[in-house]
């Protein structure tokens, strides 16, 4: 179940107090299928108390406000936990401990952890959708908790947390541009071939090979990203289709890339 403000005055049919049903109405069905939604204002009475009739019957309260605003909204840990002591709350926040009040979203986290390269946009909100996991994750976490010591806990998710735990394999090394999967190994990028583009994966010693063998050429050496560059320009995506299902390559190709699949 969930619990969102009223629709703004005058709005027309199907836009609720999220946002999202407003400037994404598909996002938004896809997001809430199967779910009952309750509206309040939690800033009335009328609205606390639709609220404290279902924190009654649940096991489970999932937030994403701001610490302080949860306080104002009477969902304070300490009072919540005196008053539904089986009750846990996933607390959900941008950034953890005392940065929780900071203003922030999916792209300042990302950012803030070397995952923006360029001027362009990420291809999709990656500290959101993991920070989702995460708090998936603290609901099970929660539930076992429950189940062994028969509380309820609090446990805060924070998207930054996502993020930097996304960022690990650049931290490492592994996605710079001198790494295995940054760029340094032939055999892993993406390429232009006739009619599109070639996301290749050989990155093991056995696909290497089998792609070596493919372009017609010897083991990776140091003009490897020329020639191996050379053979996919001179494949269709249909060729290389096959080649993939023949060879077992670790392929998959893809449309032309323009500036306006994004703008």
């Amino acid at each position: 179940m969930k619990l969102e403000p009223p629709a703004p005055r005058g709005a027309p049919a199907g836009v609720s107090g999220d946002p999202m049903s407003q400037y994404n109405p598909q996002a938004y069905a896809d997001l809430h299928k199967g779910m009952r939604i309750i509206a309040a204002d939690l800033k009335t009475e009328a609205g606390q108390k639709a609220l404290h009739r279902e924190l009654a019957k649940a096991d489970i309260l999932i937030t994403s406000f701001r610490p302080s605003a949860i306080e104002k909204l009477g969902l304070g840990w300490k009072p919540l936990h005196k008053r539904y002591p089986t009750l846990s709350q996933i607390a959900i926040v941008g950034s953890p401990g005392d940065r929780a009040e900071e203003p922030g979203h999916d792209l300042t986290y990302l950012a803030e952890n070397d995952l923006i390269t360029g001027l362009d946009l990420p291809a999709t909100l990656y500290a959101d959708m993991a920070g989702s996991l995460m708090a998936s994750e603290a609901v099970l976490q929660a539930t076992l908790n429950q189940y062994v010591t028969g509380k309820g806990v609090l446990l805060e998710v924070a998207l930054s947390d996502a993020a930097e735990y996304l960022a690990l394999p650049r931290h490492w090394g592994l996605t710079k541009s001198t790494g295995p999967v940054g760029g340094a190994h032939a055999g892993y990028g993406v390429y232009a071939c006739k009619d599109g583009r070639v996301a290749v994966a050989a990155l093991e010693p056995h696909f290497a090979a089998r792609l070596c063998e493919a372009a017609g050429m010897g083991l990776l050496g140091s003009n490897a990203k020329t020639l191996i560059g050379d053979f996919f320009r001179s494949q269709t995506r249909r060729q290389l289709d096959s080649l993939a299902a023949s060879k077992d390559l670790p392929l998959h190709t893809m449309d032309r890339w323009t500036a306006s699949d994004y703008w």
